[in-house]
């Protein structure tokens, strides 16, 4: 496993290095939804008293990602640069904690106009042809959705194994980009899914065990401060073409992660999870997410790599300039 951490892949073409604890694309996004939430729970008149605990609780994990890459910086360790691969999935999910502390009472006035646009497709033919193979479609569209909280730390891990490590932030930073953007704006599009605001209307008509271990999933974890965008779909995508960006010579990666993706948006749709609005503004978020990488990779790709240093000669002569495939 160690090797999987530091072989380079021979068909990527090696990117200027720069210092080991020089900080991240994907973590500067981190950093800045952290300060952004902080100040958002300041500065938001209408935020309840359980979002007050943000203003403390993200200047002390800024502190500690500060921490951590100073640590990486003094001490060139490959596990802190492994563990700083890992800890943007960690904060995502704080943050997705996070925006549930901003759950306001609201009218559904948005729910009412969105769901026009969900009958117009279900009952217009789409849930019919879902359905016209029995539980089938149904059963692999709600085993997708389940796997949406898995598709990043799979997607790192298929980086890992293809020796694509170096290539690590090209895909946080998509990812981190799309939902942490859709994160930012559900305290200004208060809402709740249709599954609670039209209980019982159209509703699957298959209750296979897969959609029951997803209600169980959004019950004793989801948040009730937005759907909208779909940070679900958001993140899908920006997964896909994150590994895009990240593993260009393994196309296949970013094919798979695709079409779970695509999955992913018919089933939030279709298992009442997400209005059709919500899956469609999260498609064009993972866009602008995937655009912002290319655009990152153009003027910036060449130094972009994170390397780690190695101190010993058992180490260096298995590294390029003392360095692991840690890459943009």
């Amino acid at each position: 496993m160690p090797e999987l951490l530091t072989k380079p892949n021979p068909t990527v073409r090696r990117p200027r290095l720069r210092p080991a604890g020089a900080v991240r694309w994907s973590e500067w996004v981190v950093l800045a939804f952290l300060l952004y939430a902080a100040i958002l729970a300041w500065r938001l008149p209408a935020a309840p008293p359980d979002s007050r605990r943000i203003e403390l609780l993200n200047p002390a994990l800024i502190a500690a990602c500060v921490l951590l890459i100073y640590l990486n910086s003094a001490w060139h360790s490959l596990a802190l640069s492994v563990a700083r691969d890992w800890l943007p999935l960690a904060m995502v999910l704080l943050a997705y904690r996070e925006m549930g502390w901003f759950a306001l009472r609201h009218s559904p006035a948005l729910e009412l106009r969105w769901v026009v646009w969900d009958r117009l497709i279900l009952r217009g033919g789409g849930k019919a042809a879902i359905e016209s193979l029995g539980p089938l479609l149904p059963g692999v569209l709600e085993i997708s959705y389940s796997l949406v909280y898995a598709l990043a730390p799979l997607a790192l891990t298929i980086l890992y194994f293809c020796r694509g490590r170096g290539r690590a932030d090209r895909l946080l930073f998509v990812f981190c980009f799309a939902v942490l953007l859709c994160y930012a704006q559900f305290p200004f599009w208060p809402s709740e899914p249709p599954r609670a605001v039209f209980f019982g209307q159209d509703f699957p008509a298959y209750d296979t065990a897969f959609r029951r271990f997803n209600w169980w999933m959004l019950g004793a974890y989801g948040i009730h401060t937005s759907v909208f965008p779909s940070a679900h779909v958001a993140g899908a995508f920006a997964s896909a073409f994150g590994m895009r960006l990240a593993l260009p010579s393994r196309p296949w990666a970013g094919r798979l992660l695709f079409s779970v993706a695509v999955l992913i948006a018919i089933a939030t749709v279709y298992g009442r999870y997400h209005y059709a609005a919500d899956a469609a503004a999260g498609l064009a978020v993972a866009l602008l997410a995937f655009s912002a990488g290319v655009v990152r990779e153009k003027l910036f790709g060449r130094e972009s790599a994170v390397q780690w240093h190695a101190r010993t000669p058992r180490h260096a002569g298995t590294h390029h300039r003392g360095a692991d495939a840690r890459g943009a």
